[in-house]
């Protein structure tokens, strides 16, 4: 076992206290706050650090210049992992450790990464039990009331890629990461080899026609991970409450089919959006990776469901042969049309 999920996110922004007033409704803990940075937490201990553009502790190298998150700092299981991984990777890119002790690089394609040892909290989760036709698992019993969402764990980041296929191959060959699925024309789903969530993170294609892809590396939206669907909409009430908008490209509430996941995505002052999940697929390494459609995997359902969703689905998907683990295009026809 080695990268075992999220330890931090460190993100470059334009206005900390914008930032800090999303979060706290976001349901993230503040634990630390200057005029330049403020840090928050989840339960589970995993961080987000959100630095004024130009401040001295963000990344430097990087091929990235837009809000965002501008580097993941993965959590290692062990000084054991940390030393291999350390090893390996010394042999390709120049590596520093801070005074926290996070080794620090960036890739060949521009992206900085830090790798911690670190352990989260543990968050024990306890939805309320469902009752349905012919099956009571609630008797007497009404479902719990929650005021507001309290989100568990940093479940996974997304990135837009200008060579998805290099960046899989860095993931899985220096880091350890597994492909777990691929979405023809969008990208690539990878699992970290010390993690049970679908994936960790996800190598989108910089280049497909789709709103904010514009060939560069740039962040695209973090997800946190709450308990079940009530906790999602309890988030989403809570904010609609408080005046937020969601602008025209939203999906609303929905579920994908490609992870099984519940979503809700959010803009962020920070950059890009930040995504409620719950429900997520877990996988092992007896996992059999497949091959999507990019529409089909997309969602089995959304609330707002955008024109090119509305024809009936393609029910195109296929188990990946060992040959076929790597990035796949599509016809850019349907893409440029989703676009739209």
């Amino acid at each position: 076992m080695a990268i075992i999920g999220i330890r931090r996110l460190t993100w470059l922004v334009d206005d900390v206290a914008a930032c800090v007033r999303f979060f706290t409704d976001f349901g993230l803990t503040l634990v630390e706050q200057d005029g330049a940075s403020a840090m928050f937490e989840a339960a589970d201990g995993s961080q987000s650090l959100f630095l004024a553009r130009g401040h001295e502790r963000l990344p430097k190298g990087t091929a990235q210049t837009a809000r965002g998150v501008h580097e993941c700092v993965w959590a290692v299981g062990s000084e054991q992992a940390l030393a291999r991984l350390v090893a390996r990777l010394e042999r390709s890119v120049p590596i520093s450790t801070d005074d926290e002790g996070v080794v620090h690089f960036v890739t060949a394609f521009g992206q900085a990464i830090g790798l911690q040892v670190w352990q989260p909290r543990q968050v024990f989760g306890a939805p309320t039990p469902q009752n349905t036709v012919g099956r009571i698992a609630r008797l007497n019993q009404p479902r719990k009331w929650i005021d507001r969402a309290v989100p568990k764990r940093t479940h996974h980041c997304v990135w837009t890629f200008p060579d998805v296929q290099e960046a899989v191959d860095f993931y899985r060959d220096m880091l350890g990461f597994r492909i777990t699925d691929m979405q023809k024309g969008f990208g690539v789903y990878m699992r970290a080899d010390g993690a049970y969530e679908h994936h960790n993170i996800f190598l989108a294609d910089a280049h497909a026609p789709m709103p904010g892809f514009n060939g560069t590396l740039k962040f695209h939206h973090a997800n946190w991970e709450v308990e079940d669907i009530d906790e999602l909409m309890v988030a989403k009430n809570y904010l609609d409450r408080r005046g937020y908008t969601y602008g025209d490209w939203n999906w609303g509430f929905g579920r994908h089919r490609l992870t099984s996941a519940a979503f809700f995505y959010v803009p962020c002052p920070a950059g890009g959006e930040a995504e409620y999940g719950a429900d997520c697929d877990c996988v092992d390494d007896s996992w059999k990776p497949r091959i999507w459609d990019g529409a089909f995997g997309t969602a089995i359902y959304m609330t707002n469901l955008p024109d090119f969703m509305k024809s009936e689905p393609d029910w195109d998907v296929t188990y990946a042969r060992p040959d076929q683990l790597h990035y796949h295009r599509a016809d850019p026809a349907p893409l440029a049309e989703a676009a739209e």
